[in-house]
């Protein structure tokens, strides 16, 4: 690609690693781009967080295809990923420690099948407090980071599809298909209270925003490598 194409816009559809930010990958590539072709500045964007504890598809769009970013944020994803049952996180996934266990004896396959189609629907889904949401200026991470508490409200959000993939207790995969603002973070505790249980997230994958899927996205290193 020439240094118009990135001016004029493109579309690059990324298999983000575990543990990098969102904000690193989108760095990381801006410092290539402006290295390869000598340019002081080149705008680069994302469009839609991936959290470090996730791997997959994020869209990166350069150019005049920044514009473009409320489009993709807006489409329909797809998951893939691990829930951990009988205990909770304060941040919902592995970036804290297990704050509470509970018991699991009562857990059944049927139950967990059954307890996965009341989540499909429109729903209400409290937003983590560790979140990159901001509230007076400040991030919900940091506040709780702070130690700090915050009211975070529900807000609407669609699951059109749950599927339960695979149960091997304590853990149970799935594929969720949702709407833009759906936290599987959330879905995990919101999971694991309806079971009269605990849960967290242990995995999460990306695995397709609208028409675009993880299998046509490129490695980091790859996207460097090919400049």
């Amino acid at each position: 690609m020439t240094e118009e194409d990135f001016k004029n816009g493109q579309v690059l559809l990324i298999d983000k690693p575990l543990e990098w930010t969102s904000f690193q990958v989108v760095n990381k590539l801006r410092w290539h781009i402006k290295q390869k072709f000598g340019l002081k500045k080149i705008k680069v964007g994302h469009a839609g967080t991936l959290d470090p504890l996730a791997s997959g598809l994020l869209i990166i769009c350069t150019g005049k295809f920044t514009k473009k970013i409320n489009e993709y944020q807006g489409r329909e994803k797809e998951y893939t990923g691990t829930f951990f049952l009988g205990a909770t996180t304060p941040s919902y996934d592995l970036e804290t420690e297990v704050n509470h266990t509970f018991p699991i004896s009562h857990i059944s396959e049927t139950l967990i099948y059954s307890t996965a189609k009341k989540f499909i629907g429109q729903i209400r889904q409290k937003p983590p407090i560790f979140s990159a949401l901001k509230k007076d200026g400040k991030r919900l991470y940091e506040l709780a980071r702070e130690g700090k508490t915050t009211e975070i409200k529900e807000r609407e959000i669609t699951i059109s599809e749950f599927e339960i993939t695979n149960i091997s207790l304590p853990e149970v995969s799935f594929r969720v298909v949702c709407s833009k603002g759906t936290y599987i973070r959330s879905l995990a505790f919101d999971f694991g209270k309806v079971l009269n249980s605990g849960a967290y997230l242990k995995a999460l994958r990306r695995t397709r925003i609208g028409e675009f899927k993880v299998e046509d996205g490129i490695k980091i290193d790859e996207f460097i490598a090919n400049l």
